[in-house]
Order: C-alpha cells, then structure tokens, then sequence
C-alpha cells in the first residue's frame, strides 16, 4: 500500500506542501487565496451549482472557510455558498492551481498525476579511471 500522499511507485508529491506554502504568502501578503479545482476528478466533494466547465474557483481564506484543513491528501473546509453551509472536500491532484485574487499572482500545478521527473544523465560508453579528475572549469564573463 502507498504511503500517505503518494501514488504507486511515485515519490511524494510536491503539490501539497506548494500549496501550502502558496497559502500562507498570499495570506501573509494580506490577498485572498483561491484555488482552481478539476471538479470531475473522483473525491471532489463540492456544491456541483457553482461548477463552470468543470472547474470551480474555492476561496480559502480564513474569512470564507471554516475548519480548513491542507493535508497531503486533501483540502476539506465547510463554507457557505449564497448562505448554505456545505462540506468540501477536494482530493490533492484535482487542485489545478492556486493564486491571489486581487494580484493574479500564484501557482499551476500540472494535470498530470505523476510530477515530472528530471532526465537522467547521459551514460558514457568510455569507463572512467581513477586518475581522470575532470574538474568543471568557471570562467568570470564580465
């Protein structure tokens, strides 16, 4: 079984501590943070009248949530949508994105589930003696 925040035979997720992290600046820069969800993933857990093209734009500030929770997993708050209370629950990977209102500055995360691994380092058919110390060589541009 995977851990907690992971996929199968992927690393952990680097999205929820962006996320996380994208949160507490905008509410540190004193904006209002919201998050674009992919609402036809499976788990996404939020009032389907506000969904537009399958998406919805969530609110997290302080002010508009109630028992807000970033876990790796999740993001679950209840809200009020034109007065109602209802529970949202949002699955990690359905989050698309996350920014600012009053600036627009902020963070998308890829669609993909697996985050992108970097490429691997080309193989040398020529094996490498001991004494071949190849030192990289820093030249001052001015």
């Amino acid at each position: 079984m995977p851990a907690k925040g992971t996929e199968e035979g992927a690393g952990l997720s680097r999205r929820p501590y962006l996320l996380r992290a994208m949160h507490e600046w905008i509410i540190d820069s004193g904006h209002t943070p919201h998050v674009i969800v992919d609402a036809l993933r499976t788990g996404v857990e939020v009032p389907a009248a506000y969904v537009k093209d399958g998406k919805i734009v969530l609110n997290l500030s302080t002010t508009a949530t109630q028992r807000l929770q970033l876990s790796n997993d999740s993001i679950e708050f209840d809200a009020r949508f034109a007065g109602v209370v209802h529970r949202v629950r949002v699955p990690m990977q359905a989050v698309l994105g996350v920014y600012a209102r009053e600036t627009g500055e902020g963070m998308v995360f890829s669609e993909a589930e697996n985050e992108p691994t970097p490429p691997e380092p080309p193989h040398s058919d020529k094996p490498h003696s001991p004494g071949d110390n190849r030192r990289a060589k820093l030249t001052l541009v001015k």
